[in-house]
């Protein structure tokens, strides 16, 4: 499982209309730390360019993939790139900030890509992918539809899971509206 984590300090900040610095932080800690318990019981390696995100990954039992200065993107295929050394055939990419998140250990099936959209149906909010096929993510608006090219360039069978917790992230205040939060 391969969690990319931006600083908690600079997360939602299109929450900044709702929530103030200490609870935009607070929630993506929250957010996180659900995302790698839905990982179970495969382990979780975190990419990041934070030391304190580094830290709090250690902390949750996961380890850490360094990825200064890269962006989420190549920081991602940095990721897989690693896993793939050390023998893991399959990479589950799952967001940091899916608060309904469950079951990521069951998706993917060996020799193809699972691609779970968010609810708009324009981002990838998770992606499984053989690690070495030298799948190329393209993170940000429009992904899914670059995720779904991509595996046809790659000539990989691709599967989509339309799961609306999976689906749900937390980008937006009516993100926030979805799960009663109250600020």
């Amino acid at each position: 499982m391969l969690v990319p984590v931006k600083s908690f300090r600079a997360a939602k900040l299109r929450l900044a209309t709702v929530l103030d610095a200490r609870g935009r932080e607070a929630l993506a800690r929250e957010l996180a730390s659900r995302v790698i318990a839905a990982a179970a019981p495969l382990p979780v390696l975190v990419v990041c360019d934070d030391e304190d995100v580094a830290t709090w990954a250690v902390d949750h039992g996961a380890r850490v993939a360094w990825t200064p200065g890269l962006g989420l993107s190549a920081a991602v295929m940095t990721g897989v790139a690693q896993l793939a050394g050390e023998g893991v055939d399959l990479a589950c990419v799952a967001h940091a900030d899916l608060p309904l998140a469950a079951g990521l250990a069951a998706l993917g099936v060996q020799g193809s890509v699972t691609l779970v959209p968010d609810r708009r149906r324009d981002g990838t909010n998770v992606a499984v992918v053989p690690t070495g096929a030298g799948f190329c993510f393209a993170y940000g608006a429009g992904s899914f539809e670059r995720h779904r090219t991509e595996a046809a360039r790659l000539g990989l069978p691709c599967q989509i899971v339309y799961d609306r917790r999976l689906g749900l992230d937390i980008d937006l205040p009516e993100d926030l509206a979805l799960l009663n939060v109250t600020t």
